[in-house]
């Protein structure tokens, strides 16, 4: 193998369209919590002033929709009106109606041709994993989703007050033979009040770059701090925000490979959102237990359908034993049915809105349920 440059980027919670997946995800969160059957696929734009959501909803529940996004932006810090974006002023337009009783008799367990509970939709979803970091995920996203919850930790702290809540890092990796090595460029662009750019420039590399890449820089690290050179109009008033736009910072920042489909405002009956869980609780189980250094499984489903059309393991040539017996493990330990993965993960919570920024994988929560390692031994077992 050769050296070679890998690079991932992240958004902070302020970010438009983070903002749309967390408005996206709390009514999630609030129509399961009064109902944990809910179907929920609800897509968030939001703009100038203005916040649009729209989408399909089935639920016993209610909600206060206008309210759920009002204090999404509350809890995020648009509270000041010369932010351009206010939580209290600005308007919230909402269009939602019912799931299609077309695809909702695929989805209820009885009524399709198929009558276990099948798949909200076909598609392909992925999962990966690595041992580079202690989280088994990529150095470049581990440290970009670092920076930028630092950004955040440092404004609502009051360390650095002229921060407003939008902002984007970008980190690229140096790798030799696979292997991290050091970071090439950090890139970091911070939301902020009319003030010097100088004294910009050196908080954010004192406070928020060095805390988390310091172990990884040299003296011939590239660092970018607002390297337009201002970042004041921030936000939705900025850039339009959308549900499902972030789908590479969500996952793995552009290692392995993608099926398209996002995560947020989908309830866990949608197999994008619940497979693609599933697919990085067996490949982390699988790198946890020793059996490849890399992993990436591909899952695929057909509408109304229980069970996959298609489960691929690929190891990327880092397999400790042949792929097809890692292969027959994963299909004799794991049951990818959508109803079995739901229950396994027990998906069936309110516990979405804190997966909406920073990525759904590597994080250290227990409500995290795909990150556990838990299946280490019987795959162990299993590849005998």
């Amino acid at each position: 193998m050769r050296s070679y440059l890998f690079t991932s980027e992240s958004v902070t919670e302020g970010h438009p369209d983070k903002v749309a997946d967390q408005i996206s995800d709390a009514i999630l969160d609030a129509l399961i919590k009064q109902d944990p059957n809910s179907r929920v696929a609800v897509e968030t734009l939001t703009t100038t002033g203005l916040i649009l959501i729209a989408g399909e909803v089935t639920t016993k529940g209610y909600i206060d929709v206008q309210g759920v996004a009002r204090g999404v932006l509350k809890r995020i810090g648009y509270n000041k009106p010369e932010y351009g974006f206010n939580y209290d002023d600005c308007s919230v337009m909402v269009s939602l109606h019912e799931q299609s009783p077309d695809i909702s008799q695929g989805v209820s367990e009885g009524q399709g041709d198929d009558k276990e509970q099948g798949a909200g939709d076909q598609g392909l979803m992925f999962g990966y994993a690595s041992n580079e970091t202690p989280e088994y995920m990529p150095l470049p996203i581990v440290l970009a989703h670092k920076l930028t919850m630092r950004l955040s930790e440092v404004r609502r702290s009051g360390e650095l007050p002229w921060l407003r809540p939008d902002g984007k890092s970008q980190v690229t990796i140096e790798y030799d033979n696979g292997t991290p090595k050091r970071v090439h460029t950090v890139v970091v662009s911070a939301h902020h009040e009319d003030i010097s750019m100088d004294k910009i420039r050196k908080e954010i590399r004192e406070k928020v770059i060095n805390p988390v890449c310091k172990d990884w820089m040299d003296e011939n690290t590239i660092v970018y701090i607002n390297p337009t050179g201002r970042f004041v109009r921030g936000g939705p008033p900025a850039d339009t925000g959308l549900t499902g736009r972030k789908i590479i910072v969500d996952t793995y920042g552009g290692h392995g490979s993608h099926g398209g489909g996002c995560f947020s405002g989908k309830d866990p009956s949608k197999v994008d959102r619940s497979a693609s869980y599933m697919a990085r609780y067996v490949a982390k189980n699988i790198v946890a237990a020793g059996l490849a250094d890399k992993c990436e499984i591909q899952i695929a489903y057909a509408i109304g359908v229980s069970k996959p059309v298609s489960i691929l393991v690929n190891t990327f040539g880092t397999n400790k034993i042949p792929e097809e017996k890692i292969e027959q493990a994963v299909k004799q330990v794991f049951d990818l049915r959508p109803k079995a993965i739901i229950e396994h993960l027990q998906l069936r919570r309110p516990i979405f809105e804190k997966t909406a920024s920073y990525g759904h994988f590597g994080r250290n929560d227990p409500d995290f349920t795909w990150e556990k390692t838990d299946m280490v031994e019987k795959l162990k077992q299993a590849a005998q």
